[in-house]
């Protein structure tokens, strides 16, 4: 799990910079132990020891990492572009209906219909059962080009839609069994094709 990504060296100690990448940074301060690595997964990750870490007060969004044993600033820059990871057991409870992102990503999205049909020529009609548009790619958050709630990027067989991540049209998420059931209100559907 990606907690922050190195920027560069910071100060001649040995200390980098880094763009923090979690929606709890408060607890980078606390670690004792994390990990370095490429994000293409060519390498193995590297353990290492911290000396310590605190979020910066210059640089919004930034924290400061002291690695043991890196004492310089050379010894430093070879850090630069490496993600600050921490094992999966490690992530933080979330609160009921918040999901964690790598979570979403690779979901089955399902569409249920909005009104089940007048007439089934039986109870278990297959107009009523849900059918699959694709799978989650990505998730898009509010901020300077989007406002309002998270986006589901879905990919179909007819090109990337896009759901809003709310509680009335996401009706059900089980990440454990990788499947997000949706049901879109009138005019959603058209707003995807403009």
């Amino acid at each position: 799990m990606i907690i922050a990504r190195i920027l560069r060296a910071r100060g001649n100690k040995g200390e980098v910079a880094a763009k923090i990448l979690t929606d709890f940074p408060e607890r980078l301060t606390r670690l004792r132990e994390v990990f370095a690595g490429h994000a293409d997964g060519k390498d193995e990750p590297r353990r290492l020891a911290l000396k310590s870490c605190w979020l910066s007060q210059n640089h919004r969004g930034q924290a400061v990492f002291h690695f043991e044993g890196v004492e310089s600033i050379s010894e430093a820059e070879k850090f630069r572009g490496m993600e600050v990871l921490l094992p999966f057991e490690q992530r933080v409870t979330l609160p009921a209906g918040q999901y964690f992102v790598s979570d979403l990503i690779g979901c089955s999205v399902f569409e249920t219909p909005a009104t089940p049909p007048v007439l089934s020529s039986s109870p278990c009609s297959l107009a009523e059962a849900p059918a699959l548009l694709g799978t989650v790619r990505d998730v898009q958050f509010p901020g300077e080009e989007i406002f309002g709630t998270p986006l589901l990027e879905v990919e179909t067989s007819g090109g990337e839609i896009l759901i809003p991540l709310a509680v009335d049209i996401c009706t059900k998420i089980d990440t454990d069994a990788r499947r997000i059931d949706v049901i879109f209100p009138d005019g959603l559907r058209d707003l995807n094709r403009e």
